[in-house]
């Protein structure tokens, strides 16, 4: 089936600033922040246009053998001595930090979880012998309250003195810091009350020693009509503007920017899972329902940042715990991105609040390649979705005058059953394709356009015909240069499949598949005839693709 989509972009009409909402990324095992594989993949990042990039981990305060494993890390910042008093070791951590710094990039501090000489016993049963009682950790320990929130409160003193040392005051303060994560579920063992006296503490801590600092919180899990983290989220938001201050007695507590995640899915382990795929509608109707709490408790002047927005929520899964990770290896991720960011940013300018999505997804050594984990790499092979993020990198930073009659309105927001996607085997069978973008004034004067095409039904195989005008051009030619991911372009799934999906390809083999990581043209660049200032170009967008036009 092929329809006409008409876009119109005005290259003489700036509508305002385009934010770099995108430079925001994150994964559990902190330890892999070091690793040569680890290092590679942030000097990618680094390297885009618009770097630094954020980075987020998780288990950056938990207690191991400093080795990253799924789901699990450890620094050994502290234990405590014979005499119960607080030992803090910065070594791993050191490294972890160093890591982001060292290669161009910036760190987005998540301080968590609970060290095993710090956590509560009292919400854990006894145990006996040193086994025991690191399996009990490792399972609950990490997730539950201080025993001491006096020495929580020196210990954050400690970290952030630690790092003012180290790196510098004007340096830190650049830094975002968010306390724990997802408290609203299973990494908190405590109550909604205990997570505010836990935040009370380390505000009172960090700003003591770096006024300039930005302290966040929740990072609550998706937010839904009536959810367990709306709730939270808003008891949160209440606590910080009107409650008593567990720590100074006064009332409310600073905040500085506001986090909570948002997810277009979750597929659990199913080793012969029924078709299902994640939604961009609830993804962003997550997003919208957070903003409305937030403009109702007075934060409508916080930056927020979306710190996990993926299309699902288990990012060390793989299409050999569930078939339906397949879309994680293709162009679909890369379109799933461009559609929902896309979206978001309109949200921004409704609401006036700055909101950055923040991609959970990184790499994973030894995997087998294109395991379909959540990933920007496999085995060194750039996935389709960091193609997405290369053409983010080179973007200026002026908004153009952009329409498109193909594209999804957020009128989709009012629907009242619109967050059951999340929770349903929704396979976005029988919905309209997305055909949308936005323009930019790059950073030499050229127009750049982003033009995507959508549908959350990932095996549905339709084109449209776009017709692009450019108006409000000079001269009486333009050179254009096409980039384009899809299922033959700027992805290297594709080249794989054709050399036989080899589980560890070495060689001329792996050479081949490497060759076609990067951001390729569609066609070659053309010069195009301006009439009254303005051209026009046809191209085709197949269901799932990305277009990026540089027009000078």
């Amino acid at each position: 089936m092929s329809r006409q989509v008409n876009i119109n972009v005005d290259a003489s009409k700036v509508t305002g600033a385009q934010e770099h909402l995108w430079r925001y990324i994150g994964y559990d095992e902190c330890n892999y922040s070091y690793i040569p594989e680890g290092i590679e993949l942030l000097n990618k990042f680094a390297a885009l246009g618009d770097a630094p990039y954020y980075f987020r981990t998780h288990f950056m305060f938990c207690t191991g053998n400093c080795h990253g494993t799924y789901k699990f890390g450890s620094t050994n910042i502290y234990w405590e001595n014979e005499d119960g008093e607080a030992v803090y070791d910065f070594t791993y951590y050191d490294m972890i930090i160093d890591s982001f710094i060292k290669t161009g990039n910036k760190p987005f501090v998540e301080l968590g979880f609970m060290p095993m000489a710090l956590f509560d016993r009292s919400y854990v049963r006894s145990v006996e012998g040193n086994w025991d009682n690191y399996s009990q950790y490792k399972e609950i320990g990490w997730t539950c309250p201080p025993k001491d929130y006096d020495k929580w409160h020196a210990f954050m003193e400690a970290l952030i003195t630690h790092l003012v040392e180290r790196y510098g005051a004007k340096e830190v303060e650049t830094w975002y810091f968010e306390l724990w994560n997802e408290p609203d579920i299973f990494y908190w063992s405590g109550t909604a009350a205990e997570y505010c006296r836990l935040y009370d503490y380390t505000e009172h801590a960090v700003h003591a020693v770096l006024p300039s600092l930005r302290l966040s919180g929740p990072a609550v899990t998706g937010i839904y009509e009536g959810g367990r983290a709306q709730k939270f989220f808003r008891f949160f938001l209440g606590h910080c503007r009107d409650g008593a201050n567990f720590c100074t007695q006064e009332k409310g507590t600073r905040l500085d920017f506001i986090t909570f995640h948002v997810k277009g899915g979750g597929f659990p382990f199913e080793m012969h899972a029924a078709k299902a795929v994640p939604s961009v509608e609830s993804l962003v109707h997550q997003v919208k329902l957070g903003l409305d709490a937030i403009v109702e408790y007075g934060y409508g002047d916080c930056e927020v940042v979306l710190s996990e927005a993926d299309p699902d929520g288990w990012a060390a899964g793989g299409v050999y715990d569930n078939a339906n990770m397949i879309f994680r290896n293709t162009e679909y991720y890369a379109t799933y991105v461009a559609s929902t960011y896309e979206k978001i940013d309109q949200l921004c300018g409704q609401y006036g609040i700055k909101v950055r999505p923040l991609a959970w997804a990184f790499m994973f050594p030894g995997e087998r390649c294109f395991e379909g984990t959540r990933t920007f790499t496999t085995q060194g092979i750039d996935k389709a979705v960091f193609n997405m993020f290369k053409i983010y990198g080179s973007l200026g930073d002026e908004k153009l005058a952009f329409t498109s009659d193909g594209a999804e309105h957020l009128d989709f927001l009012e629907e009242p059953d619109i967050g059951v996607k999340n929770h349903s085997q929704y396979t976005g069978e029988g919905e309209e394709t997305d055909v949308s973008g936005f323009a930019v004034r790059g950073k030499n004067g050229e127009t750049q356009i982003v033009v995507y095409s959508h549908n959350n039904d990932r095996d549905l195989k339709e084109e449209r015909e776009v017709v692009l005008t450019v108006a409000g051009l000079t001269g009486d030619c333009a050179q254009v240069e096409h980039y384009r991911i899809d299922a033959e372009h700027s992805n290297a799934y594709a080249e794989w499949l054709r050399q036989g999906s080899p589980l560890f390809p070495a060689g001329e083999q792996y050479a081949a598949i490497k060759a076609r990581d990067g951001l390729e043209k569609l066609t070659g660049d053309q010069k195009v005839a301006v009439a009254d200032g303005k051209m026009e170009l046809r191209f085709t967008m197949p269901t799932h693709g990305v277009s990026y036009l540089v027009i000078r």
